[in-house]
């Protein structure tokens, strides 16, 4: 195909389209010429990927259509419909595709914070430093119980603040510095509290305190850390597909699971400020940790595996998605 020759030809009828796409009112008449139009650049706009795939080309057709397909059919308007496709199908399948980064990461936790316990528990000099022995006994028994006070006020700061830890996994995720720092950081600091809590013979009461909320708070922690290094190494190791293109669709795919884990982290921050500091039973309370935890991951497996079978990503739909840039041969 003589591309100069091929667009030249068609240059008026594209020209043409472009303005009725962006007319503010049209007429009978003109609402027929642009589909008419629509049709035929859309034809045009194959050729052009089949025989010649120049990318300007390409990406001038792609935008010219789909402004073109909005003065068509009309704005998307989000549904119910919409709602419900993003949590059965869109949601579990970005959490279920980063399943075993979110176990790679759970490991390391939960090595690293036991290993940062361990060392606290079997050193008093070390424990010392962390923090006074006035100011220990006093966090033991008062300050640790007492930091989980029952409320809507609670469960807000705690969402606030556990979103803030999984903005910045995600957000600097592309860095694959920044999700590490915060994933070590929070062990260690974890596992120092419960080093400290077992050195008083506490630390039944930092289980009982921790695990309620902790199990699924700290999963969304664990998926947020798994998210950002997923970007990264999309970044590092793109696979067959042009690293641009990659970069794009887990990103979009990474945005999923952000909003996901606003609502987990609200259910979270709702256990948190509701049972953890509760006079219900230790063991209740540990039940209903674990039931909300089993529903993530039932939620996961399940509907993330079957929606990943058929092809879902977490990516928006192809029609949302935008155009896709060939690479010129």
């Amino acid at each position: 195909m003589d591309l100069d020759a091929f667009t030249a030809a068609r240059t008026e009828r594209w020209h043409r389209l472009d303005e009725l796409g962006r007319a503010r009112r049209l007429t009978g008449a003109e609402a027929d010429e642009l589909v008419r139009l629509y049709q035929a650049t859309a034809t045009d706009l194959s050729q052009v990927r089949a025989a010649a795939p120049d990318p300007n080309t390409v990406t001038h057709l792609s935008q010219l259509l789909a402004r073109s397909r909005v003065a068509i059919s009309g704005a998307h308007e989000p549904s119910w419909r919409d709602v419900v496709r993003f949590l059965a199908v869109t949601l579990p399948a970005a959490f279920y595709r980063i399943r075993w980064w979110t176990v790679g990461v759970m490991v390391g936790f939960l090595v690293i914070g036991t290993l940062a316990g361990w060392y606290v528990w079997a050193h008093e000099d070390v424990l010392n430093n962390f923090m006074d022995p006035v100011d220990q006994k006093e966090y033991v028994n008062n300050a640790f119980a007492s930091y989980y006070d029952p409320g809507v006020g609670f469960a807000a700061m705690v969402w606030t603040n556990n979103a803030w830890i999984a903005a910045q996994c995600i957000g600097l995720g592309i860095s694959g510095v920044w999700p590490v720092f915060v994933q070590v950081n929070n062990a260690v600091s974890v596992g120092a509290i419960g080093g400290m809590m077992a050195h008083h013979d506490a630390l039944d009461v930092f289980l009982s305190l921790i695990a309620p909320h902790g199990m699924l708070e700290l999963t969304a922690i664990w998926v947020a850390g798994a998210a950002g290094l997923r970007i990264f190494w999309t970044w590092l190791v793109p696979g067959p597909r042009p690293r641009s293109r990659a970069l794009a669709e887990e990103g979009r795919a990474l945005f999923t699971v952000a909003i996901g884990l606003v609502i987990v982290l609200g259910v979270s921050g709702l256990v948190e400020g509701f049972v953890t500091g509760s006079g219900l039973p230790s063991w209740l309370k540990i039940t209903i940790g674990a039931i909300v935890l089993a529903g993530y991951w039932v939620y996961t497996i399940v509907l993330g595996r079957r929606a990943v079978e058929v092809g879902e990503t977490g990516d928006l739909e192809a029609d949302q998605a935008g155009a896709t840039v060939p690479l010129a041969a």
